[in-house]
């Protein structure tokens, strides 16, 4: 069996410089993208229960949020690596961020349209952008310094993430939602007055001014990417002859590679799923307002946060691979108890599998891309491919409820998720790679 040294052998990094010599703005700002895209991420959160609300639909059909934002990224992906492959990181994260500033305009036209669809394509164009920025921001930062330091640089970059997370239920919390929740009865009121449809559509606009404020500080923060010089990391860019060579096909041999990309999947499945229906569950079961249910929901953000730099500073001691599998093993257990205790208490434990979950994305993302040398682009593109796990397993859980009618219960498709988490970690990062491409390393392809 094949052990990465990086991921098993955690005290080889302790003198490994974390961050760049050279090159330390560029890594700051790239560092600065895994803030801003967590931003819209969370807002979504806080868009299913708004558009509940403004536009009187179902848990199912504001599920579709989600399955609208991560398509986007789905769908971008591989047309970013190729971008990136034939032009470098930075032409990829520009053009990323000049798509997720035009997918946050478009709210513009759907707010006054009071079109579902339309904010539900806005979505898709945001998503998009992500979809470059993180094909992209990833691999960069992963490359930018010593490969034995790699999955601890990442963590670092990725625990600015939940701070963008934060802040977007914080944004979406304070600014969208109005706190008015009409009863039956009132909305009855209402009708009869003539004046609930011009509530719903200022419910409606609530979320503009967020989305308009973020677009124009990404195409800001797009600015300062295009004047900043990039270091020189290997692969940054690729002929179109060396794009030929195996390409996505050569992936298939890499049976690590593949089950990281699933265990992504499916963690994306349960991060996306569990954050999205958080505020109802707190609802349904403590009968706290949507204020303080925001606000819940920013402290499960939180712990998030604090998950992701505490697991960046435990990664120097223990194997992020065991660390991994462990947290996966944790959050199955707080889950079971969110399901069978109802209530505070089960809150409480899904409120914390947040900061067991924090190390997730960046250590499978990190633990996959390992070894894959010139195909670290294609690699990281079908990993960011896999958080289309958001768009699948979101509405499962919304048909869940439709069955069930338990929010509780709808949690067990996110635990489901953890124990394909938990086997990656213990046992498919383990896996070897073909013995054909096991010689093939970064350090062979050249710098340009």
């Amino acid at each position: 069996m094949y052990t990465s040294p990086a991921a098993n052998s955690p005290a080889r990094s302790n003198g490994q410089r974390l961050i760049p010599r050279q090159g330390k703005l560029a890594f700051f700002l790239v560092t600065g993208l895994f803030f801003l895209w967590a931003i819209p991420n969370n807002l979504n959160d806080v868009l299913i229960r708004q558009f509940m609300k403004s536009f009187e639909i179902t848990r199912l059909q504001a599920g579709l949020v989600q399955s609208a934002f991560y398509l986007g990224y789905f769908v971008f992906s591989i047309p970013a690596a190729l971008v990136m492959r034939r032009f470098g990181y930075k032409t990829g994260l520009v053009s990323g961020l000049i798509l997720y500033a035009s997918g946050t305009f478009l709210f513009f036209p759907a707010a006054s349209a009071r079109s579902y669809p339309l904010f539900l394509m806005a979505l898709f164009v945001i998503a998009s952008g992500l979809g470059f920025l993180e094909t992209g921001a990833n691999p960069l930062i992963a490359q930018l310094g010593d490969q034995e330091s790699s999955v601890r640089r990442l963590n670092f970059s990725q625990a600015f993430n939940p701070l963008g997370s934060i802040s977007g239920a914080m944004i979406g919390t304070l600014f969208i939602f109005s706190g008015v929740e009409p009863h039956a009865r009132e909305i009855a009121e209402m009708k009869a007055q003539g004046v609930y449809d011009a509530f719903l559509q200022h419910e409606t606009a609530r979320v503009l001014a967020p989305y308009m404020v973020l677009g124009v500080v990404v195409l800001v923060w797009a600015l300062f990417i295009l004047r900043t010089n990039f270091p020189a990391v290997a692969g940054a860019q690729s002929s179109v002859a060396e794009t030929k060579d195996g390409g996505y096909v050569r992936l298939l041999q890499y049976p690590s590679f593949m089950f990281a990309v699933a265990a992504q999947f499916c963690y994306v499945g349960a991060q996306v799923g569990t954050w999205s229906y958080f505020i109802q569950y707190a609802q349904d079961y403590t009968h706290v307002s949507e204020k303080t249910a925001g606000y819940l929901l920013t402290a499960t953000l939180a712990a998030f946060a604090v998950g992701r730099f505490a697991s960046s500073y435990l990664m120097k001691r223990i194997s992020p691979a065991k660390m991994l599998g462990f947290f996966a093993l944790v959050n199955i257990f707080l889950l079971g108890i969110g399901i069978v205790f109802a209530g505070w208490f089960g809150l409480i434990a899904i409120l914390m599998t947040s900061f067991f979950m924090s190390l997730m994305f960046p250590t499978i993302f990190a633990l996959g891309i390992k070894d894959l040398g010139p195909h670290t682009k294609e690699g990281a593109s079908l990993i960011v491919m896999s958080i289309i796990g958001g768009a699948v397993f979101t509405p499962l859980m919304g048909v869940a409820f439709q069955f069930t009618k338990s929010m509780a219960i709808s949690m067990s498709v996110p635990l489901a998720c953890y124990a394909v988490v938990a086997g990656y970690a213990f046992w498919g990062s383990r896996f070897a790679p073909s013995p054909t491409l096991a010689e093939v390393r970064l350090s062979e392809v050249p710098n340009d």
